[in-house]
């Protein structure tokens, strides 16, 4: 592997600095005080900073990211991350180019069938962006100790095993840093967060109503907040409100119930989607046979029984359990589809630009895509909390 530096800004520093910038006003006085970030980037990145402010580009530039495992969702994260200028990448992959890798890749082609898949990227990647620095690492993830993972500011593994994934989650969680997971199968896929503990900013304009430093839910509360004016003739107040998430690792998270507001009645119930039973069977199949489902009669025996026993367990209605989705989801397993790969991958790389500059409500935790249904439900999952008085989660 490549060295790497120290990044200039880790995770610990841009949780302390709040981000109190104008996403889409007059950026001349922000742009004042960013010592670090040249005219050139300012002209190149010149949309996005009036999208999401001059401060969390120049944490962006910063952000030294690491991304697991180089297929086709990998793709679309990488693509969208070099884009936006973060300030270094680097990839983890010890497979190789087959001709199964063509299909939704775009970064790769025949010619480099045989290639490690990351180094065989590479040189299109780095196209895309030469500010990016690029780095590529060979070499096993479970092969790696946990202060590997410590120079980086956001962790990201994608098609992995539970077992895999839940490795490498622990590791992050002993240096303290961000972990996504991430997988497509066909038309399904999913996005999981662990930040550990995440604070960011809303603005909005202020109302009436009074706002209080406390607990929202389970997992996020008002920790501060401030006003200013807008930055425009309208004379409104505008309100900056910090709120802090907690989160729970992906073991603790796929073990744990549903919130009470998904099972508060038959109708909120029936409205869950399948795919959460069906990735938990997935995951519980591959940690008992260690392989993913054939089609041999067995494993379509195994996977069904399993299904069963995780909708039962989410308290969920049998007949929302449909043996026509159980077949579809089988059918779609280890396969890509560029479509899915392309809207799952821009929903993590926005998620991971938000969280560097502090900004908008990150995905907690967990988010589900049928592409046939064309949606994407979010269900926080986490151990048993007891209820807030007037709960809004």
């Amino acid at each position: 592997m490549e060295d790497h530096h120290q990044p200039a800004n880790g995770i610990g520093s841009l949780n302390g600095t709040l981000f109190n910038g104008d996403p889409t006003g007059d950026t001349t006085a922000s742009i004042a005080q960013a010592q670090t970030i040249t005219a050139d980037e300012i002209a190149l990145y010149d949309r996005q900073i009036r999208l999401w402010g001059v401060k969390a580009q120049e944490k962006l530039r910063t952000a030294d990211i690491l991304l697991i495992n180089f297929q086709a969702l990998a793709n679309e994260v990488a693509k969208n991350l070099v884009l936006a200028g973060i300030g270094s990448l680097t990839i983890s992959d010890d497979q190789f180019v087959t001709d199964g890798d063509l299909g939704a890749q775009f970064f790769i082609s025949e010619q480099h069938i045989g290639m490690n898949r990351a180094e065989a990227a590479r040189q299109e990647i780095q196209n895309l962006n030469p500010r990016v620095s690029l780095h590529v690492d060979t070499a096993p993830i479970l092969s790696k100790p946990p202060s590997f993972f410590q120079i980086f500011d956001i962790i990201i593994a994608t098609t992995r095993s539970l077992d895999t994934l839940s490795t490498i989650n622990a590791s992050c969680r002993l240096c303290n840093r961000p972990f996504y997971a991430a997988g497509t199968h066909g038309f399904y896929g999913y996005i999981f967060a662990d930040l550990i503990s995440h604070d960011y900013v809303i603005e909005r304009e202020k109302g009436n109503k009074p706002t209080i430093l406390q607990p929202e839910s389970a997992t996020r509360s008002v920790i501060a907040f401030s006003t200013k004016k807008a930055d425009n003739a309208s004379g409104k107040i505008i309100e900056m409100v910090t709120k802090r998430e907690i989160y729970s690792p992906l073991l603790l998270a796929n073990s744990s119930p549903l919130p009470p507001k998904h099972l508060v009645s038959r109708r909120t119930k029936m409205r869950v989607t399948p795919l959460l039973t069906c990735l938990k069977a997935l995951w519980e199949f591959q940690k008992i046979s260690g392989t993913m489902p054939s089609h041999s009669h067995a494993d379509l025996e195994l996977f069904t029984t399993l299904a069963t026993e995780k909708h039962k367990e989410l308290q969920l209605p049998p007949e929302t359990l449909r043996s026509e989705f159980l077949r579809s989801f089988l059918q779609n397993l280890g396969s890509e589809l560029a479509p899915v790969t392309a809207f799952l991958g821009g929903m993590l790389a926005q998620d991971v630009i938000n969280v560097l500059g502090q900004r908008e409500q990150p995905i907690q935790n967990f988010l589900l895509f049928d592409g046939e249904e064309s949606a994407g439900p979010v269900y926080a999952l986490h151990p048993i909390f007891p209820p807030l008085d007037g709960e809004m989660a």
